[in-house]
Formats: C-alpha cells, sequence, structure tokens
C-alpha cells in the first residue's frame, strides 16, 4: 500500500477539504495517509509556505491547493470514475 503525506495546517479549510476528499478515494485506491502540520517544522513551512495542503508521495508533489483525483489515479496506476 502506498503512504503518502498530506502538508496541512490546523486552521486551513482547502487541508480539511483535501483530507475528506482522499478519505473518500482510499476504499477505490490503495493508499494511506499521513498528515503533517507544516507549522510544527520550520523547514517544511519554509519550502511550502502558502501552498497547502499539498499531497506528497515521498518527495513527488502530486497536487497542491485541491485534490486532483485523476492526477493522484495516474500516480497510483489506477482509475478513478467521474464522479469522484
Amino acid at each position: 500500500m502506498k503512504r503518502l503525506t498530506l502538508l496541512s495546517r490546523s486552521y486551513c479549510h482547502l487541508c480539511d477539504d483535501m483530507r475528506s476528499a482522499l478519505q473518500a478515494l482510499q476504499g477505490g485506491l490503495s493508499f494511506s495517509v499521513e498528515v503533517v502540520d507544516v507549522d510544527e517544522d520550520p523547514a517544511l513551512e519554509a519550502r511550502y509556505g502558502e501552498l497547502v495542503p499539498v499531497l506528497l508521495d515521498g518527495d513527488t508533489e502530486i497536487c497542491h491547493y485541491f485534490l486532483d483525483a485523476s492526477r493522484l489515479a495516474a500516480h497510483l496506476g489506477a482509475e478513478v470514475s467521474k464522479s469522484d
């Protein structure tokens, strides 16, 4: 199972939206998500600043601001239906 990282902030509504969208896709795609608060790590905050939320697979950025379900599916080598 692929382990992805969601860079987030506690006061970020876009982060909450991306987390919810990811949870909705987890049943059909094989991945887990670790949520990391960028404000707790000065290096992450300096690197990603206002880009959050950012979805990463290691150092590879899959998307930021909004979940791109098609790009995520392509990254995971899967297909996602148009309704997602």
